[in-house]
């Protein structure tokens, strides 16, 4: 399971440096796994697709753990001013 930033998000970067594993990106900025690139369109190496995101923040499910063996919980979700940082089951 990954978490999801919805588009009720505000672009407060408040995510992105409270991630331990590099997995939020800015929206539009392509996205990096195991020194492979990956823009928009792309789907993950596990097929997952539909989370890159131009217009807001967005985490790149093949590589968020949600903070499992780092934190307690989620730090996206802890420090997000709007609660747009939700857990998906797909």
């Amino acid at each position: 399971m990954a978490l999801r930033i919805t588009d009720e998000c505000i672009n407060c970067g408040a995510c992105e440096p409270e991630c331990p594993n590099s997995a939020i990106y800015e929206g539009g900025t392509e996205w990096e796994l195991d020194g492979k690139n990956f823009g928009e369109g792309d789907a993950a190496p596990s097929g997952k697709n539909d989370f890159f995101s131009n217009e807001y923040f967005y985490i790149v499910p093949d590589k968020c753990t949600e903070c499992v063996g780092f934190h307690d919980q989620p730090q996206c979700a802890d420090v997000c001013p709007v609660d747009c940082c939700i857990p998906v089951e797909n």
